[in-house]
């Protein structure tokens, strides 16, 4: 009797296993859960190397230094010119950029960062402060750093 109950225990737990490993592991994934996952690995990473690249001069909550450093939260830079500011965190800046009419002057070296790190920091900034632009893709920002030297943006 024991033997009898202990092979139908296996087989339960057999079974058991086989429909959990297939429904959990039937290699198909719902595509929302998979962008949320990198969105959220891209916007939690792109905080840090904010935090630690660019919040010195543009502080933590994006409201720039005075007139040294221009504000990135509320920017019409920053809203109508993604191409310019992927180029500007590509490469820096020298010379005047007018950011909500005011002029700022201050040079800003480039920061040395990965086209991933990039995509990383832009997609902080797009969902940031009231925006919610989503991913900022790593191939988008490879395509258009490539251009930021031959098309003039810097």
């Amino acid at each position: 009797m024991k033997i009898l109950t202990l092979r139908k225990f296996l087989i339960y737990t057999c079974i058991t296993s086989i429909v959990v490993y297939t429904f959990s592991c039937n290699g198909t994934t719902n595509p929302n859960q998979t962008a949320s996952v990198k969105f959220d690995q891209y916007f939690v990473r792109g905080q840090q190397l904010y935090e630690t690249h660019c919040s010195n001069c543009h502080q933590k909550t994006g409201t720039g230094l005075g007139r040294v450093y221009p504000p990135l939260n509320k920017s019409d830079f920053v809203d109508k010119s993604p191409d310019k500011v992927l180029c500007v965190i590509k490469n820096g800046i020298a010379g005047e950029l007018i950011v909500n009419g005011k002029v700022y002057n201050q040079a800003m070296k480039s920061p040395g960062l990965t086209d991933i790190e990039i995509a990383e920091i832009a997609t902080y900034i797009y969902n940031s402060w009231g925006r919610e632009k989503g991913i900022i893709e790593v191939l988008e920002v490879s395509k258009v750093v490539m251009k930021c030297d031959s098309a003039g943006i810097k």
